[in-house]
């Protein structure tokens, strides 16, 4: 009864709505995200989805609580995702001191070295990650290889580039 009342545009329907699956809402958000804040914007974006557009709501398939728990739990992981680097570069490769002109110049040869040994799919994938600032999804499609071979490309060059780096 509230939902076909937030169809018609009814504002306090939609406040009894708020009011009453908030806290599912909340709820599945927080064990996903683990932070209040992004808890708090994914139940924002669940409830504006649900004003804008009602007519998603299907009752054959299930009750309004379960689709909004599915709903909060599916925007808390793409608010994950988000938030995630795709590759954490500190954890591949430690930064070189290059206090120095001549340290620099000697990393910097070593990285060309490694580059330069590479396969020409590897060293691409890594240059349109590192030098165009592509994620690996748009490396994906840019090259119509599979996401999977790119960020494998990907994490075998940074591995090479600390091989080199350090040796």
């Amino acid at each position: 009864m509230l939902l076909a009342a937030v169809r018609s545009g009814d504002q306090i329907a939609m406040s009894q709505l708020y009011d009453r699956y908030s806290g599912i809402v909340y709820s599945v958000a927080l064990r996903v995200v683990g932070d209040t804040g992004n808890a708090e914007d994914v139940l924002q974006e669940v409830f504006i989805k649900l004003w804008r557009n009602p007519e998603a709501f299907d009752a054959d398939r299930g009750s309004l609580a379960a689709w909004l728990a599915v709903m909060s739990r599916n925007r808390a992981i793409d608010s994950v995702r988000k938030r995630r680097p795709e590759t954490e570069i500190t954890d591949t490769i430690p930064a070189p001191d290059m206090s120095g002109e001549a340290d620099r110049g000697i990393v910097l040869g070593q990285i060309r070295n490694a580059m330069g040994g590479m396969p020409v799919p590897q060293r691409s994938a890594l240059e349109m990650s590192f030098f165009e600032g592509l994620t690996h999804t748009e490396i994906a499609a840019k090259t119509g290889e599979p996401l999977g071979t790119i960020k494998t490309r990907i994490r075998a060059g940074l591995l090479a580039l600390r091989k080199a780096c350090n040796p």
